[in-house]
């Protein structure tokens, strides 16, 4: 059936995970992207009047992240402008850890809408569907600070989440944090790829410094550069994050899924073993 919920982002990692789990429960949120129609895009905000208008709650999600310059501006607007149109809930993705994530939460906590944040730690797509997979299609992967332990959660658990909360108003006022159920670093997830997709994955730890200039090299946007300098030098590093957290089993019922069944499931698609011609 028709539902006055609207997906932000409905066509990234989480957001088409969201659309589809609303869907399985018997829901047809409208998807806010460029390409929708209506269409939604974060840089044209007149758009965003016709995809607000009729809906009373939204799932929000911000590309790239919530902590880069300019997201705090846009989601301020947003918001305001979702209360005025008469949008009576808000579920947002954030970061875990990133305090610059947290002034865009305050917004929304501050707004008079119900809400739940929803903050997430790495996901494990970021190997299969982001900036991780060149390097893993290459047979070479270089990274900083190999040995910091990361909580990687999985996209899908976090759609779950998302869905459960956004039509749930038990969850209504939390601040709930998602992460993977164990603690894993780098090379551990190389090494995990490299057994589950048959295939020989050099591993090098090389400076931040050395990393952020390979990008710059490969002109990758500016915005997603500062992201990734960010998230290595003050995310990576915070002692909260490095620590497991229970809220997917606490709102799923079950265990959050772990790198090696991710790995494993992808592994069957065959999306690491397009290797790159070097």
């Amino acid at each position: 059936m028709k539902s006055k919920i609207l997906v932000v982002g409905g066509t990234g990692k989480t957001g088409r995970r969201v659309v589809e789990q609303l869907n399985n429960k018997g829901f047809e949120p409208r998807i806010g992207s460029r390409q929708a129609s209506p269409g939604f895009d974060w840089d044209n905000k007149d758009t965003w009047v016709d995809a607000l208008n009729g809906i009373e709650k939204m799932y929000v999600t911000y590309y790239p992240d919530l902590a880069v310059p300019g997201a705090k501006e846009s989601i301020k607007s947003l918001t305001y402008l979702a209360k005025e149109l008469g949008v009576k809930k808000m579920v947002l993705l954030s970061g875990k850890g990133e305090s610059e994530a947290e002034a865009s939460e305050k917004i929304v906590m501050d707004s008079g809408l119900d809400y739940t944040i929803v903050r997430a730690s790495w996901f494990n797509q970021n190997w299969s569907e982001s900036f991780f997979l060149d390097a893993i299609l290459s047979g070479e992967v270089a990274l900083p600070m190999s040995d910091i332990l990361i909580p990687f959660v999985d996209a899908n658990d976090i759609a779950e989440v998302a869905a459960t909360v956004l039509l749930d108003d038990v969850y209504n006022g939390e601040i709930i944090e998602l992460t993977g159920p164990e603690l894993i670093t780098f090379k551990d997830i190389v090494d995990i790829i490299s057994k589950t997709s048959g295939r020989r994955l050099d591993f090098y730890d090389i400076t931040l410094e050395q990393y952020i200039s390979g990008m710059k090299q490969m002109q990758i946007p500016n915005d997603v550069v500062w992201l990734i300098e960010y998230l290595f030098s003050h995310v990576l590093t915070n002692p909260k994050n490095q620590v497991v957290v229970h809220d997917i089993e606490r709102i799923l019922g079950r265990k959050a899924k772990p790198f090696i069944e991710y790995a494993q499931e992808v592994a069957k698609t065959g999306v690491w073993n397009q290797v790159t011609v070097k």
